[in-house]
This record gives C-alpha cells, structure tokens and sequence, in this order.
C-alpha cells in the first residue's frame, strides 16, 4: 500500500474512494501537471468521459513513473470534468478504471464540474500531487 498516513477522522462521514487527509511520509515532491484523454499523438480516445479518464489516469501514471514515483505516492489529486452526470451515471466504469491504475489507493481528492476546459473536446482534466517517500 502507500507509505502515506491516510486519515478518515472520527466525527466525519465515512471517507468511500478518498480519504479525509493525507500526511505525507518524508521525501520529494513531484507535481503532474493537468492530464487530458490524449494519446502519445495528442489525440483524444472517445468523446466519453470514462475513455477519456482512462487515458487520463494512464497518462497520470506515467508522468509519475518519469519522475520515480508510483500510483501509491499520489497524495492529492483534484479532478475537473465537463460531464458531471456522466460521470455520476458511470460510477462502476469509473471505478473500474480507478482500480487497473491506481489500485486500491485513494488520496485526497476532488472531483470538480467545470464549464469547459482548455481543449474543447476533453471531458476531464486530472492534477495529481506525489510524494515519493525518502530511502
């Protein structure tokens, strides 16, 4: 699992596919910029949101590979979409996605309804923290 000390306070709603609050282990800082649906050519998987946050979750990881770190160093992650009823409407599809990339860690995260996002066709748009723990 992660090295991180993930927190669901006692008093607060039961934390389900996040957590409360992350204290991060000692170590260094990597930030991924905001990752779109795109492939390697710049072109985006599907119109759906749920190819789209595969792709962008794939791009997450690998971004966080080229910097020494791994899916369980992820300490915060705020996601934007467009598409807020499908994303409600696909929950399964979405966790499915969520568990072939990140297994079963979640950090602190947001899920943000946006009215649009830089490229027109995107759907979603994933900023992602990690720390990658001192040896």
């Amino acid at each position: 699992m992660t090295p991180h000390e993930l927190l669901s306070p006692e008093g607060m709603v039961a934390a389900r596919g996040f957590s409360h609050a992350v204290v991060p282990a000692p170590g260094r800082t990597v930030y991924v910029a905001g990752q779109i649906g795109v492939d390697a050519e710049g072109r985006l998987t599907g119109p759906g949101l749920v190819e789209q946050f595969d792709t962008a979750l794939g791009n997450v990881v690998t971004a966080l590979a080229a910097a020494g770190a791994a899916p369980e160093h992820v300490v915060a992650m705020n996601l934007y979409t467009t598409a807020m009823d499908e994303y409600r409407g696909n929950l399964r599809e979405v966790g499915a996605v969520w568990r072939t990339h990140m297994g079963g860690h979640f950090p602190a995260m947001a899920m943000l309804g946006v009215t649009e996002l830089v490229e027109p066709r995107a759907v979603i748009e994933i900023v992602t923290t990690a720390v990658v723990p001192d040896a």
